[in-house]
């Protein structure tokens, strides 16, 4: 069982930056990929990007390539997801997810969720 807790949404211009956290209790951080999601009003939940369980591969989504970084520490049990040069179209609801599948890309294929952290950006 993994135990996921997000933290460090909250608001924040257009162009600015936010990081947002993940920390993860339980057992076996280092087994799972970990990605980042996120659900804006009135749409489907979305991948933002994703992780290998060793943090030597990564993918992103087209819509946040070149502005956000998805990291993560296991020694600390932690993804980060760095989001930079933030857009109006950015504001969602963010999750953090573990999936033991690689390729992860989808949100079918999680086996633990956080329950989220709000991202508003303002224009």
């Amino acid at each position: 069982q993994v135990q996921l807790v997000e933290s460090g949404g909250g608001l924040v211009e257009a162009g600015g930056s936010l990081r947002l956290s993940c920390a993860a209790s339980g057992r076996s951080f280092s087994w799972y990929a970990m990605g980042w999601f996120r659900q804006g009003p009135g749409k489907e939940r979305e991948l933002v990007a994703v992780i290998k369980w060793s943090g030597d591969s990564t993918y992103y989504s087209e819509s946040v390539k070149g502005r956000f970084t998805i990291s993560r520490d296991n020694s600390k049990n932690t993804a980060y997801l760095q989001m930079n040069s933030v857009k109006p179209e950015d504001t969602a609801v963010y999750y953090c997810a573990a999936g033991r599948i690689w390729p992860y890309s989808r949100a079918s294929e999680s086996d633990y969720w956080g329950q989220g952290t709000q991202v508003t950006v303002s224009s």
